[in-house]
């Protein structure tokens, strides 16, 4: 597979940024579960944007909403606003797509509410840095940040990545080629690094 040399990153949003106004107030974050082969992944949204995607459990995914200033509503169908039920039957459909090696990038609406500031831009730099089919090290993704001694932190801030595969914290990988440190385990990372390679 190849590797992607060090170059100048900035970071960019390889999806639709979201529409969310500033301090809005939201019905309340929709969630729901998506079986994949990768395994569950947990799926969230506002009115507005997908703000997770991922592999915790619900209640994990449910304490970071909370912790973003968000109310995760019940996962029922009944109380999500039909801008909820939309976005989330565009992800699955979008997810399911990728995972077939039809799709190659999302175009899916995100929120990166539940980020801290440096996991923000450490993901939204993702795609630029190791397009489709690509992989780099943490180090070489620190050095494009012009943090180059922060391999260490940029590894923190891909595992708190809440918009896995969405945003493609999977194509960045140890110096060794090791594939450690994926919130979905080894195999999940490398059935998706197979995928890309040979879609």
């Amino acid at each position: 597979m190849p590797v992607m040399s060090v170059m100048p990153v900035t970071p960019t949003m390889p999806v639709m940024p979201s529409n969310s106004p500033a301090g809005a107030a939201s019905p309340g974050v929709a969630r729901t579960t998506h079986v994949t082969a990768i395994g569950p992944l947990r799926l969230a949204a506002t009115d507005h944007a997908l703000v997770y995607c991922g592999f915790q459990d619900p209640d994990t995914v449910d304490l970071r909403i909370a912790r973003a200033g968000l109310t995760p509503t019940p996962e029922s169908e009944r109380t999500r606003t039909p801008r909820q039920t939309e976005l989330l039957a565009d992800a699955r459909v979008q997810i399911d797509e990728y995972l077939a090696g039809t799709r190659r990038s999302f175009t899916l609406p995100v929120d990166l509410v539940l980020a801290t500031p440096f996991s923000r831009q450490t993901v939204l730099a993702l795609d630029a840095f190791v397009p489709y089919g690509s992989t780099a090290t943490y180090a070489e993704l620190a050095g494009a940040l012009s943090r180059p001694r922060a391999a260490r932190a940029v590894g923190t801030a891909l595992g708190a990545n809440p918009l896995c595969v969405v945003l493609p914290c999977h194509r960045i990988v140890a110096s060794t080629g090791a594939l450690a440190g994926y919130a979905g385990g080894t195999e999940a990372k490398q059935h998706l690094l197979d995928l890309e390679r040979t879609a």
